[in-house]
């Protein structure tokens, strides 16, 4: 989802601190000299996923995986990981991050490729939000700077925490899933976006667009509305460090954090946003899109946006609608239930497309940081002004790239496997559809990813 700005921020790098040298202008192209056969990691993706279905259906007869399950962490390390001083820190640090980038947009260089801001946000932020999250939990709820400003005004109003009405049940996550279409599209599609005044614009308006409704309804208000947080808390349930239902941290297998959790309006709409707007992204990098589409035409770029996130949700419901029909159950309550599988296909996506951008291009945040508003200082110590193109070499990224996409569907096919084990009805026979899905989508996804 990174192919929208960097053409832009990669032009101005390039001119300011690299005399000219190539600077990857995608995260999905971000290497395209891959040691790859593409149609022979197509149909082995597929082959895998469809093998992999059939030996759950074989071996996998009951469920297995428990959403309380886990070994307690030591003492000792709960108390430091739950800690008020830890919170407390990684608030007030994430605090001064986000005002230092706001106040860099505004008042430090005009270009987009020698201004921290864009950089920040789009990558840094946005794509290292994913691993930060799949590795150490839902951190940005923790130290979200949201929350830290929404606390501040409450007490300067005399207003509870609570918020003035409870927040309506019905919203789920439908808020959060509006956000992150519109920051995919910003991100992918709207012109101008790189631009550091506009980015440093975007930051405030968000800001103040999610602490009204936060001092209404509460701070209840961030876990479902706040795109990034639930962003985040989403991908959290991937994390080998989970909380069991008695709040005891424990260490657990990451797919077991799936199983948790009412089934919540909006989740899969999340979700399929989440694969979709990564999908379209690497359709954009195709030699068919490249051949046949204006790439600066808004029109064109909403429109296909639109239907790589309709056609993944089209693909998921009809599936499960057929699944339903073959099971006897529901088929307005299992796409709800199942939205949580979806999670480790969107981890996947993301991992596959921006591996090597968040590597590679990510070091630009730090080199410039090391001189944020142009001065000639060098706080950071930064030597070189050079981005590091070995951290994430062709054959590493091959690697991450098509394993990403075929491990993330294997993990989903199994979670829904085994949440399938919990309900009525044949679930191996319920799971064809589902299955069938998974194997297009990693079919489709590999050929976005390798025809580029």
């Amino acid at each position: 989802m990174t192919g929208g700005i960097t053409g832009g921020l990669a032009g101005g790098f390039t001119g300011g601190f690299t005399g000219g040298a190539h600077v990857l202008a995608h995260g999905l192209g971000g290497r395209t000299d891959l040691p790859l056969d593409a149609v022979a990691a197509i149909a082995g993706g597929g082959i895998a996923v469809a093998a992999s279905f059939a030996a759950l259906t074989a071996a996998w007869k009951r469920p297995r995986l428990h959403p309380d399950a886990g070994r307690p962490l030591p003492a000792a390390l709960a108390r430091a990981l739950d800690s008020p001083a830890l919170t407390l820190a990684g608030r007030l640090l994430a605090l001064a991050a986000a005002a230092f980038v706001v106040a860099v947009a505004f008042a430090g260089p005009r270009s987009d490729g020698a201004n921290l801001a864009p950089w920040a946000l789009f990558v840094t932020f946005w794509v290292g939000l994913v691993p930060a999250s799949v590795l150490l939990g839902p951190v940005w709820r923790r130290v979200n700077p949201l929350r830290t400003l929404h606390a501040a005004l409450c007490r300067a109003t005399r207003t509870p925490p609570d918020g003035r009405r409870p927040l309506p049940a019905c919203l789920g996550y439908w808020p959060a899933a509006a956000w992150l279409t519109g920051f995919v599209w910003l991100e992918l599609v709207a012109p101008h976006r790189s631009d550091p005044r506009l980015v440093g614009t975007l930051i405030l308006a968000y800001a103040a667009a999610n602490l009204a409704p936060a001092w209404w309804f509460g701070r209840d208000w961030f876990t479902r509305g706040d795109g990034f947080e639930a962003y985040s808390s989403l991908l959290a349930r991937l994390c080998p460090i989970g909380r069991r239902g008695d709040g005891t941290l424990v260490l657990r297998t990451p797919l077991t954090g799936l199983m948790g959790g009412a089934a919540e309006p909006g989740l899969t709409a999340t979700a399929c946003v989440l694969i979709g707007s990564t999908g379209f992204d690497g359709i954009t990098r195709t030699t068919y899109w490249r051949d046949n589409v204006d790439p600066s035409s808004v029109p064109a770029g909403t429109l296909g946006l639109a239907a790589a996130i309709a056609a993944v949700t089209a693909g998921y419901a009809a599936a499960l609608r057929l699944s339903a029909r073959l099971t006897g159950q529901d088929p307005a309550a299992l796409p709800a239930r199942f939205a949580a599988t979806l999670l480790p296909i969107a981890l996947g996506y993301t991992l596959a497309h921006y591996f090597s951008f968040l590597v590679l291009e990510g070091q630009t945040t730090f080199i410039l940081a090391s001189d944020p508003f142009g001065t000639g200082a060098n706080l950071l110590g930064s030597t070189g002004n050079r981005i590091d193109y070995d951290l994430a070499g062709p054959t590493l990224t091959a690697q991450v790239q098509v394993n990403a996409i075929v491990l993330g569907h294997i993990a989903g096919t199994i979670a829904a496997h085994d949440l399938a084990l919990r309900g009525p009805g044949p679930a191996p026979r319920g799971q064809l559809p589902v299955a069938a899905v998974m194997v297009a989508l990693t079919c489709a996804g590999l050929f976005a990813l390798l025809s580029g």
